[in-house]
């Protein structure tokens, strides 16, 4: 029980749900837990430090230690405090988990600026932010995992979620950045696409038999499931595992995999767009995605 005795973690947007579960496993383990959540409304609207708060006292009442944060992880600015907030309390960071986020879910021709901004300002920059923002810690200690959560509405698609769905899938990119670049440092970077019940995914329309019958499945997925990956892959465990996106439903790990190229086609004089429309497009054209979703792709019930 003690995988992460003395490491320090912050776990954003962990007052509630998946991220809560996350920041009560790491103290279990015996992390060091900086429990950030500026309590807002599903959809980003409002304060309350009351679930920060709240998760903090049920790790010390379990024998944990934790502090709480309310910063937003939305602003460069604040993003810096809540890593100074770890620091100050618990002397440096070994691991960041970006879990922070909202919904402002609206089919593509209907989403308005703000709607898009306001999701990419908390999934996409918030996780880079926390990740700048301890970057020189992790450099100069020569060590730091990052685990952020990523999606399949990004990662395979979904209806009314292009703000939700481009973040979640800029954070696969900048995941394999992050790990790339601090390879040299022993920084390790990897994402999980959670599926779970959570008050984010309880706002999901459900006005179709489709729709219930995929929320209904997903109301069976715990988020409590999510939990013993991050800690695994904060853990010196996984010293050797970076640069990896990983799919957790209920008792199910999934390694998901990642853009590599499946055909190819050449023509040594070069291409014309009439070659392309005779020649590469039917080469190729049996090889392509279907427009799926998500649940078409996972059609199973949860194991």
């Amino acid at each position: 029980m003690a995988m992460l005795k003395d490491k320090v973690v912050i776990v954003t947007g962990s007052g509630r749900g998946i991220g809560r579960d996350i920041a009560m496993m790491m103290a279990a383990h015996g992390a060091k837990v900086v429990v950030n959540d500026p309590g807002v409304s599903a959809t980003g609207e409002g304060k309350d430090e009351g679930p920060a708060a709240q998760v903090v006292e049920e790790i010390r009442k379990a024998g944990g230690t934790a502090t709480a944060n309310t910063d937003s992880v939305a602003e460069w600015e604040s993003a810096n405090r809540i890593v100074k907030t770890a620091v100050d309390a618990f002397g440096t960071v070994h691991a960041v988990v970006n879990n922070a986020g909202i919904l402002r879910d609206r089919i593509f021709h209907n989403m308005s600026v703000e709607e898009w901004k306001a999701v990419i300002d908390v999934h996409l920059n918030g996780s880079f932010y926390m990740a700048k923002a301890v970057a020189a810690i992790f450099k100069s200690e020569e060590r730091g995992a990052f685990v952020h959560m990523t999606s399949t509405s990004g990662l395979i698609g979904n209806f009314g979620q292009a703000n939700y769905a481009a973040a979640k899938l800029g954070i696969v990119g900048l995941s394999k950045s992050i790990a790339l670049d601090m390879a040299r440092f022993k920084v390790r970077s990897n994402c999980i696409s959670p599926f779970a019940w959570s008050r984010l995914i309880g706002t999901i329309p459900s006005d179709t038999p489709e729709q219930q019958a995929r929320l209904a499945r997903m109301q069976a997925m715990e988020t409590a499931k999510i939990a013993p990956l991050a800690v695994y892959l904060c853990s010196d465990g996984a010293e050797k595992v970076s640069g990896q996106i990983f799919a957790v439903r209920a008792n199910e790990i999934f390694l998901m995999g990642q853009s590599r190229p499946i055909r190819s086609v050449h023509r040594g004089e070069g291409w014309t767009p009439e070659t392309v429309a005779n020649h590469a497009i039917p080469a190729m054209e049996k090889s392509f995605y279907p427009l799926e979703r998500s649940g078409d792709v996972f059609n199973w019930d949860p194991v």
